[in-house]
């Protein structure tokens, strides 16, 4: 059955890298998956090409532009050819695909909702409410997502579906490879993987390191990913006086081998979602610590597989910091069941049954042909 996964951009992201997996994990004895975007570029553009899966082009620059216009003639010009069955639009991608979907008349059109709205400009807010009412189910990523579009009404609870992410354990994982080049020769690496944009907390881990920093020696600080906040983000390293102490490694697709290198992972975000980066270094053996934010707790679980600190308090970051970087035995329970956790519940193998499982759903309970096969557990 064809399907279609809609998205804005498919480089440097948790939502880009979210599409790639669904797109290249999905049942091909069951789906036959393409993916259309508004530009045509990025590192997961480059590994959707390398899979083997159709990628469409429809350049939207505004929706009041013609080339939104013409771009919604062409995708819908592609889903009659192709035969499209089912459309998955994540975030605000839905604001063009879902209507365009509706009117061709598809058995089953999902939407996705895996960050906070309260991140989306007031405009984009406003249109996802057409989306959010004639769109069949709309998938989030953890309970606390489901929840935050509950309680804003954005959509009734029977058309949430929870679908939570998953790691590719065949590169992430704990294996001994070289350090990447440049990585700081230090007896304790903490790091983090992500966007840098102000959300991500990234002044916030600085200033708990720093903290740290003052009293042990021999750490290091790893930023990896690229971003409008790189600018401030290299200043407030100069300003802590921790600029030594620090690496700054743009946003590379060899991110498993930086989470190799480092002995503790920092979700350190103001707003969150279900974070891929956290599943990333869990599987590759870091020891974690995340703000109390979005769907963080769901996977840590405080004590359990990493620790929790309150969000936006530097001073209970640096303390957990600390903890780890005292005690070898806690980092290493930690990690050891973080990493079982991941393997056992959070691959992209298992979060595309659960996909899977979602679009079968919505077409059963839309009177469409049942799925041939076993879908979904």
């Amino acid at each position: 059955m064809p399907v279609l996964l809609t998205t804005r951009e498919l480089d440097i992201g948790g939502v880009a890298r979210d599409v790639t997996n669904s797109a290249i994990h999905l049942d091909r004895s069951a789906f036959e998956p393409h993916v259309a975007c508004y530009q045509a570029s990025g590192m997961r553009y480059e590994e959707l090409r390398a899979a083997g899966i159709p990628v469409l082009h429809v350049p939207v620059d505004s929706l009041r532009s013609t080339s939104a216009l013409s771009s919604a003639f062409h995708i819908a010009r592609y889903i009659r050819e192709h035969g499209i069955q089912v459309l998955h639009s994540y975030d605000p991608s839905s604001v063009f695909a879902v209507p365009i979907a509706r009117m061709l008349g598809l058995p089953a059109i999902i939407g996705s909702q895996l960050t906070h709205r309260e991140l989306l400009d007031k405009q984009t807010r406003r249109l996802l409410r057409l989306p959010d009412r004639i769109a069949d189910a709309i998938v989030v990523n953890c309970e606390a997502l489901r929840r935050d579009m509950i309680h804003h009404k954005y959509v009734p609870p029977a058309r949430v579906e929870v679908c939570y992410g998953g790691v590719d354990t065949s590169r992430f994982c704990q294996t001994e490879f070289p350090k990447p080049e440049g990585m700081p020769k230090a007896s304790l690496v903490f790091g983090t993987v992500c966007a840098l944009r102000p959300e991500k907390g990234l002044l916030l881990l600085q200033e708990a390191f720093a903290k740290l920093a003052r009293v042990r020696q021999s750490m290091a600080l790893v930023i990896v990913g690229s971003g409008p906040e790189l600018p401030r983000v290299e200043a407030n390293a100069a300003r802590l006086e921790i600029r030594a102490l620090s690496l700054f490694v743009p946003a590379t697709p060899a991110v498993a081998q930086w989470m190799r290198a480092m002995d503790i992972f920092v979700l350190p975000s103001y707003s969150e979602g279900f974070s891929n980066s956290l599943l990333e270094a869990m599987a590759c053996g870091c020891a974690v610590i995340g703000s109390d934010a979005g769907g963080t707790p769901e996977v840590i679980e405080d004590g359990r597989r990493g620790l929790l600190f309150r969000v936006g308090d530097a001073g209970d970051l640096s303390s957990k910091m600390a903890m780890l970087a005292i005690d070898a035995n806690v980092r290493a329970r930690l990690s050891d069941a973080g990493m079982r956790f991941v393997r056992e519940h959070l691959t992209v193998e298992i979060a595309a049954r659960r996909i899977a499982a979602v679009y079968e759903t919505v077409l059963r309970r839309n009177g469409a042909v049942h799925l041939q096969g076993n879908m979904a557990e």
